[in-house]
Parts: structure tokens; C-alpha cells; sequence
């Protein structure tokens, strides 16, 4: 079993334009943003990304990064519309496969387990059929004759997601309250990149939690990032709240002016630069 370990930089260099990403997560619940923020430092492009969309969707549409984007929704849960992300589709800056949240779980489900689509109920008698003309229904064969719509497989070539532990072989644990389908993106995609809070021994992750919270499994995971606050601003629960006050800002700042300030850097310049934002409104 060999050592995973990668910086941040290392993981999104295995990437090229054109892939197609996924992003573990939930709204503005424990996404990946450090990786999200080293990909936005390279010049990868015309993307395809699968994701319960938040920031991260809301940052790589307003740099231009995305082709296709395939989601349930784009939010900031405290914020309801990820407004980067609204700003963007209005201009036309991307494709978009907007589908039920049971579907696109159920369009990950058929991944992992490298079907080409599972029948789901989702979807039949709404307007997911309209905006999605290229999505088709199957006949059940038995004697119920149901209809289902099937919903295609979410395939990926490469997955991002941010676990509060994982150790050196790719083991990730999750210590929150939900797991937000992490697991199914890193066995949906090709390779599979993890950040975490902390890296540790392996036998320390069941000393914290039960094993049922070992989510992912070093089997299907390529790359293990040590991101501290690596989900900043999003939450990670228990080891941190969402940063509203940030996250105000980022919503309400035009998105070249955000962008000039706090990602012009490394992650390193990042953190600092949030902290001197801090420091600033406290004075103010």
C-alpha cells in the first residue's frame, strides 16, 4: 500500500482541459474549495462539472472555466442563489443539465457502479423531461409495465472532495452530520483527489468516530491533500462553522475585484489574505 499524499498543486496538474470534474459537497457544505482555488490557479479550461453546486461552481463560471455544467442546484444555502453562478448563466457562459436531486444521486449511483443509466421515478410529469431533451424513459419488462425516466450515468474523469481526516493511503472520514454523496464521486470518476483537515495514522481515524464514518476508501481515491481550512468559507462540521461574513463578501463583490484580492496567490496567501480582511471589518 503506498503513500498518496500530494500538495494541492500536484492533484490539479494530473488534470486537463476538456475533463470532466466532479466536486463533492453539498451547496456551501463542506466543498473543496482549496482545490477548487489551486485548479483556478492554473489555466484549465472548458470543463465539464458535476456537482451539488455551490462556491465552487460559482467560482469556476465566473473565471470561465466551465463548459457543461450537470447539477441539482447552485447555492449558498444561507444565500439561496450562488449569484456568481446566476451571473453567469444569464450572460450564456455555459451549458446546463439541470436535473432532480434524486436523479443526478441516482446518475452517480449508475457511475459507481459503471452502468449507463438506473430508472428512477424523479423527474416523470415535471419540466426535467422539457429542459432535457436529450434525456430518455424506459419501459419496466414485467407485468407493472411502469415508466421510468433513465437517468444516465454522471462518469467522471477526475472527482475533488474534502473529508475532515483521511490518512496517507486515501481512508477518508467524515466527523459532520452528512456524508453529501462524497463516496459516490470518488467511485464515479477515473481518479479521485481528497482534501482534508488533518492527515493521521491510520489507526487514529477510529479512535475520533465509528468506523461507519470511514466514507471513503483508499481503493478509490488517487491523491490525499493536508488542506487545514480547506473548505473555508464553506462549513466543516464539527471542525468549523460556515463563514457567513465571508461569504456575504464574496456574494456581494463583483467577481474580478474578489478574484484580484484573495486568489491571486497561493493557498498560503489566500488564508492570510481572509485574515486581514477579518481584521479589517473588526476595526471598521
Amino acid at each position: 500500500m503506498s503513500d498518496k499524499t500530494m500538495t494541492a498543486e500536484e492533484a490539479v496538474a494530473r488534470l486537463e482541459s476538456g475533463m470532466t470534474l466532479g466536486i463533492g459537497g453539498w451547496g456551501s457544505r463542506r466543498k473543496p474549495m482549496a482545490l477548487v482555488r489551486a485548479l483556478l490557479r492554473t489555466e484549465i479550461t472548458d470543463l465539464t462539472v458535476v456537482s451539488y453546486g455551490g462556491p465552487d461552481v460559482g467560482m469556476l463560471a465566473a473565471a470561465g472555466r466551465i463548459r457543461k455544467l450537470v447539477a441539482a442546484f447552485a447555492t449558498l444555502d444561507s444565500i439561496p442563489l450562488e449569484p456568481h453562478f446566476r451571473a453567469a448563466r444569464e450572460r450564456g457562459a455555459f451549458e446546463l443539465m439541470e436535473v432532480d436531486e434524486a436523479m443526478f444521486m441516482w446518475g452517480l449511483h449508475a457511475a459507481a457502479n459503471r452502468l449507463p443509466f438506473l430508472p428512477v421515478r424523479a423527474g416523470i410529469g415535471s419540466d426535467v423531461m422539457r429542459v432535457n431533451p436529450s434525456l430518455r424513459t424506459v419501459t419496466s419488462p414485467y407485468a407493472d409495465g411502469e415508466t421510468f425516466v433513465a437517468m444516465p450515468a454522471l462518469r467522471m474523469d477526475a472527482a475533488f472532495v474534502h473529508v475532515n481526516r483521511a490518512d496517507r493511503l486515501g481512508n477518508g472520514q467524515y466527523l459532520g452530520p452528512d456524508p453529501y454523496f462524497d463516496d459516490l464521486f470518488c467511485e464515479a470518476a477515473d481518479t479521485a483527489y481528497v482534501s482534508c483537515e488533518r492527515i493521521v495514522d491510520t489507526a487514529e481515524l477510529t479512535k475520533e468516530a465509528p468506523p461507519q464514518s470511514l466514507l471513503i476508501k483508499r481503493h478509490g481515491v488517487t491523491g490525499v491533500v493536508e488542506a487545514p481550512n480547506g473548505a473555508h468559507f464553506t462549513s466543516c462540521a464539527p471542525d468549523y462553522a460556515r463563514d457567513e461574513p465571508f461569504q456575504k463578501r464574496y456574494a456581494g463583490t463583483a467577481w474580478p475585484e474578489f478574484a484580484e484580492r484573495f486568489l491571486t496567490g497561493d493557498e498560503h496567501t489566500y488564508q492570510a489574505a481572509v485574515r486581514a480582511w477579518r481584521e479589517e471589518e473588526a476595526e471598521a
